[in-house]
This record gives structure tokens, C-alpha cells and sequence, in this order.
């Protein structure tokens, strides 16, 4: 081969080479996703800052920003609209949203709690112990709150007369120092929150009382990663790419909560490390890593449970249309695959 036809050949290679690294190379033409968490950043939302931090979103590919949210339900709204393309949100207010909106399309595509982190909290020197004893007294509950929304299925669950309940509406924000003060009996919240609130704000911690409902007949799963419509039908591929990426992230965060926190911190300079690293590790333990997750792995659901959780859902919402399927609220099809999503 004479050097002329050489140097043709290896143009053809050098621009054959640059073709497949500008159309597969991951650094070079990344796809935006943006997400939007379902509160502030707080130790909750390491899994997603750690996949960010270790690169695992950019080797699929992905250039992948998460944004704080003002309320648990804004990612709803925030996907419906086209403005983030993905969200982080509790997946009974997802199968409630669709219901009310029937051209969302909105689907779950990852379940991260397990098991959902509503409960009740009360004060033993306040006479609340158990579930019965809320009989006679006061709970704080937000008229917007997610754990009050489940409030019928728990007292159903738990033979409770609701007639014997005062429910005092009261804002989020005074909800734990109602309860610190003694104005109210109890509260609905969130487990990790409520408790560490409490305890920082100086009520003993053998006076807390942790009702989580999910140990109190409210079989209802909790927070799920959901995609627009939009994005699984023009880039499947891309929502794959960020589970799989988000599952490395999950599973680091499992394995080491200290050093995962770390990529919280560096997004939330008003955050206590003590703090966060509690509230993650009682999330882990509580909501994430349970005994079906341990069986089973993380991301999927078991489809019996959820329409089980539908009829749940049931009791306090009133379906416009007919009562939703398992397969239309989460869409397995976009998990990596049984083997990759052992859990510990």
C-alpha cells in the first residue's frame, strides 16, 4: 500500500472513530433531565445527589439536575405541566392526581419506600400510647397533609371512632410545636421528621410516641420515582439509563449513609449533618431496605399489594372513573433488570 492510500485509510478510521464517539460518548451530547424532589434537600435525597456526584448519571449519558420542591405534591404538578421531566412523589397522590387529571399521563417507574413514612405521633404524658387512646384527645392535621389524607384507612384499620377525635387543622410549619407545647394530643406527619423535630426541640425521647402507619393496617406504598409521558415515549432509553444510574446511587447510599450525606450537605448549607444522617438511616430502615425489599429487590412493586393498596385508597377518595389497575400506576417496563436490583 503505497503512502497516499495510507493516509486515506486513516482519515477514514480518525472520522469513523469520531462518528461513534459523537453519537455514543456520554460527555459529549448528554440528555437533560431535570427532577424535582418533593421537599427541600435533606438527607432524603442522597441516593439522586450521589449518582450526580459519582458520575453514574453522566456515564449513562444524562445530565441530571434535582430541585427542591415547596410541598410534597408540587412534582406533580411541576411534570404535568412539561417543566421537569421527571419527580419524586408519593404514589398515592400520584394514583389520585391521574384520576382527577385523565390526560395526565404520569406514571411511577421506581418504588423507593417500600413502605410509606406516614404515621401518628403523640406524647405518652398526653395519654397517647396506641391507636385507641387518640379516642378523647386532639390531633394536629394539616388539611393538606399526606399522612392525614390516609387518616379514614387508619381509623378503619384500627376499630377507631373518628366521631371521638377532635381534628384541629393546623399549618405544617406549627404542626411539631403544637405538639411540644402540649396544644394538641398528636399529630399526622411523616415518621423521621416529626420524631427528630420533636426530640431536637427538647421533648424527651421516651415521651414520642411513633405510630407509623404501615405497622397499623395501612398497606400503602410510599415514595416513587415517576417520568412524563413525554420523556418515555421520545427517550425510553434515557429513562432507563437514569434508573440504572439512580439504583448505583441507592445502593451506596444503603450501604454508607455517612459518606452519602456528604453530597447532600454540599447542596444545603443549612443543613445539621447529625440531623440529616438520622433521618436517613430511620428512612433506610423504615421505609426502604424492608423485609420485600430484602426478598425481592429494590424499584419493582407486587402488583397483588398495590391493587390492595387501590381499595385502600378507595376509602378516602372517591374515584372519578372507574378504579385505576396496578399497570396504570407504575410501569415496570423501564427497571434494570431482577439480578442488578438485589438489595443487602
Amino acid at each position: 500500500m503505497n503512502v497516499r492510500n495510507k493516509l486515506r485509510l486513516g482519515r477514514a478510521t480518525l472520522a469513523a472513530a469520531c462518528a461513534i464517539l459523537l453519537s455514543s460518548g456520554p460527555g459529549l451530547a448528554q440528555t437533560r433531565i431535570k427532577l424535582s424532589l418533593d421537599s427541600r434537600i435533606e438527607g432524603t435525597a442522597a441516593p439522586f445527589a450521589v449518582a450526580i456526584d459519582k458520575g453514574y448519571f453522566k456515564a449513562e449519558g444524562l445530565d441530571v439536575t434535582i430541585e427542591p420542591a415547596p410541598n410534597r405534591l408540587e412534582p406533580l404538578n411541576r411534570v404535568a405541566t412539561g417543566g421537569y421531566d421527571m419527580g419524586f412523589v408519593d404514589i398515592n397522590a400520584l394514583i389520585k392526581f391521574r384520576d382527577a387529571n385523565p390526560s395526565s399521563a404520569l406514571k411511577a417507574v421506581f418504588m423507593v419506600y417500600n413502605r410509606p413514612a406516614f404515621a401518628i405521633i403523640g406524647r405518652k404524658s398526653r395519654g397517647v400510647a396506641k391507636p385507641k387512646d387518640l379516642e378523647g384527645k386532639t390531633l394536629g392535621a394539616p388539611a393538606a397533609d399526606l399522612a392525614y389524607a390516609q387518616w379514614k384507612i387508619f381509623t378503619k384499620a384500627n376499630d377507631i371512632d373518628p366521631a371521638k377525635v377532635k381534628i384541629e387543622n393546623v399549618g405544617i410549619p406549627v404542626r411539631d410545636p403544637m405538639l411540644q407545647n402540649g396544644q394538641v394530643d398528636a399529630i399526622t406527619g411523616l415518621s423521621s421528621s416529626s420524631f427528630i423535630n420533636l426530640k431536637s426541640m427538647g421533648v424527651p425521647v421516651d415521651d414520642i410516641v411513633v405510630m407509623p402507619m404501615a405497622d397499623y393496617g395501612v398497606d400503602l406504598y410510599g415514595n416513587v420515582i415517576m417520568v412524563s409521558p413525554k420523556l418515555a415515549a421520545e427517550n425510553p432509553d434515557a429513562v432507563k439509563g437514569f434508573l440504572r444510574a439512580f439504583l448505583k446511587g441507592l445502593k451506596e447510599t444503603v450501604k454508607n449513609p455517612t459518606a452519602a450525606l456528604d453530597s447532600v450537605l454540599k447542596r444545603n448549607e443549612e443543613a445539621h449533618k447529625p440531623v440529616e444522617l438520622e433521618r436517613l438511616r430511620l428512612t433506610i430502615k423504615d421505609n426502604i431496605l424492608t423485609p420485600e425489599v430484602k426478598a425481592n429487590g429494590y424499584g419493582g412493586v407486587d402488583d397483588a399489594r398495590l391493587a390492595k393498596a387501590i381499595d385502600q385508597i378507595a376509602l378516602t377518595y372517591e374515584f372519578k372513573k372507574a378504579k385505576p389497575k396496578a399497570a396504570d400506576a407504575f410501569d415496570a417496563s423501564f427497571l434494570p433488570p431482577a439480578s442488578e436490583r438485589k438489595a443487602p
